[in-house]
C-alpha cells in the first residue's frame, strides 16, 4: 500500500499556502483567508489525509525504532517530516526558507504539545519511526539531509511520525462519541478515556514497508499504557488507501462531517474512525 500523508494532517497540496483542516468558530460563520489557516495550522494538530502511489525501497525493518521522543532534534526531524509530506513544493526562488519557516513553526507547536502547554490536551505525545542514516542514504538523499538526527552518537533519520492527543476533541474537528456515560460511574471522564491520533506521515520514499501500520500498533500501545480505552482518527473522505490502513488496524466508521461544514472550513469532508482498546486495569 502505499502511503505518503497516512491520517493527520494537510492534504499535499500544490499551493503550500493552501487552507488548513479547520476554522474556528461555527457560531459566527465566516469565509477565512488561506494565509488566516495557514497560521492557525501550525500551532496545534490538523487531521486531513492524502495518499500518493510511489516507487519505493525495500526496508530492512531490524534497525527501525519506534518510540516517543522529547529530543528536540528529533522533534525538529518531525517537524521537517510533516512539512515535506503535508505540502508539495514547486520549484520557486526562496523556497527553502518557506520550508523552513513552516518547519519552525511545526516545531515550536510541537514542543509546546508535548511540553503540556497546550490548554484541552492531557497528554500528547509524539510517536517516531526512525531508522539508521546510513541505511538509506544511498537513495534518498533530501530526506536524509531534512530528517536527520542524532542519537547516542548514531545518525538516524525519522522516516514517519504521529501525535497521539489524549483529550475530549481536536480542535475544529468531529468529536468522538465514546467512552459510553455509563463509564463516569467509577469517576473517570471521556477527557482522561479517549483519544485521537493526529499528523500521521510516512516518508514517500519508504511507503508500502508497513510503517503506518507499525506506527499505529505502537500508538495504541502507548494508549493502553495511558488507560485510553477510545482510539480515533479522522481521515479524508475521497482517501481509500487510508480508509484501508486504519481498517487493517481495526478501526470501524462512527462519523463523518457534515457537507456544509467541511464548504464552510474550505477542505475535503473528514471521516471519523473508531477502536476500543482493552481496559488497562493496573493503570
Amino acid at each position: 500500500m502505499a502511503m505518503a500523508v497516512l491520517s493527520s494532517s494537510l492534504s499535499p497540496l500544490s499551493n503550500p499556502l493552501s487552507p488548513s483542516s479547520s476554522a474556528s468558530n461555527f457560531c459566527c460563520p465566516r469565509i477565512y483567508s488561506r494565509s488566516y489557516h495557514l497560521r492557525r495550522r501550525l500551532i496545534r494538530p490538523v487531521i486531513a489525509s492524502q495518499l500518493y502511489p510511489a516507487e519505493t525501497f525495500k526496508l530492512d525493518k531490524s534497525s527501525l525504532v519506534l518510540a516517543e521522543t522529547l529530543s528536540k532534534d528529533q522533534l525538529w526531524a518531525a517537524a521537517c517530516l510533516r512539512i515535506r509530506s503535508f505540502n508539495k513544493f514547486g520549484p520557486s526562488y526562496g523556497i527553502d526558507d518557506h520550508k523552513k519557516y513552516l518547519a519552525e513553526r511545526e516545531f515550536e507547536a510541537l514542543q509546546e504539545r508535548v511540553a503540556g502547554k497546550r490548554e484541552g490536551f492531557r497528554r500528547v505525545s509524539c510517536i517516531n519511526a526512525t531508522v539508521p542514516l546510513s541505511q538509506i542514504s544511498s537513495f534518498a538523499d533530501d530526506l536524509c539531509a531534512a530528517c536527520k538526527f542524532t542519537d547516542n552518537g548514531e545518525d538516524r533519520v525519522v522516516v514517519g511520525t504521529l501525535d497521539l492527543n489524549q483529550c475530549m476533541r481536536l480542535p475544529d474537528e468531529i468529536t468522538g462519541k465514546r467512552p459510553q456515560p455509563e463509564c463516569h460511574y467509577i469517576g473517570i471522564g471521556a477527557d482522561f478515556l479517549r483519544a485521537y491520533l493526529s499528523n500521521v506521515c510516512v516518508a514517500e520514499e519508504l511507503h508500502r514497508n508497513g510503517l503506518g501500520y507499525a506506527l499505529i500498533a505502537k500508538s495504541k500501545i502507548v494508549a493502553q499504557e495511558w488507560g485510553i480505552t477510545d482510539l480515533y482518527v479522522h481521515f479524508a473522505v475521497d482517501n481509500e488507501p487510508a480508509k484501508q490502513l486504519y481498517m487493517k488496524s481495526g478501526f470501524i466508521y462512527e462519523n463523518d462531517e457534515p457537507a456544509w461544514q467541511a464548504r464552510f472550513l474550505d477542505r475535503t469532508r473528514r471521516i471519523l474512525l473508531w477502536t476500543g482498546l482493552p481496559v488497562n486495569y493496573g493503570m
